[in-house]
């Protein structure tokens, strides 16, 4: 696997624990915002930045968004999440926060299994910390 890779497949792990953990949850402090996946995750490039400092195109996710959906001003949000096709964006659209979430959560699982079969679990070294992590 390549450095790449590995560094992909560990902030796909990050991601998961995230949601898992109820990262995507509206806070008491902010119960209207509008809710954001992927860009309200602290692996996004410009997570808590007022405005986007950085290309999409360096984020991690880029790999996964269509050729032709690259130049979208949130492209995480047309990865298709499931066999239907399905996307946050259109998700976010027609489906509830709860709904949003579970497809991401299948899509994680479904793209970290892939990915660990494909080339073999990443060991993490003793005391690495991924390069997205505060």
């Amino acid at each position: 696997m390549t450095p790449h890779q590995q560094e992909v497949l560990q902030a796909l792990k990050f991601e998961l624990t995230f949601l898992e953990r109820g990262g995507y949850t509206r806070s008491v402090r902010e119960p209207r915002k509008e809710l954001s996946i992927f860009q309200d995750s602290p692996s996004c490039p410009n997570f808590g930045a007022p405005t986007k400092i950085h290309p999409c195109a360096e984020c991690f996710l880029i790999d996964f968004v269509p050729p032709e959906k690259r130049a979208e001003a949130v492209p995480c949000h047309h990865i298709p999440l499931n066999d239907r096709g399905d996307t946050v964006d259109r998700l976010a659209a027609s489906a509830d926060d709860f709904e949003v979430q579970r497809a991401m959560d299948g899509w994680l699982r479904k793209t970290i299994a892939a990915m660990e079969k494909a080339e073999g679990p990443v060991q993490q070294k003793e005391g690495e910390v991924p390069f997205f992590v505060f």
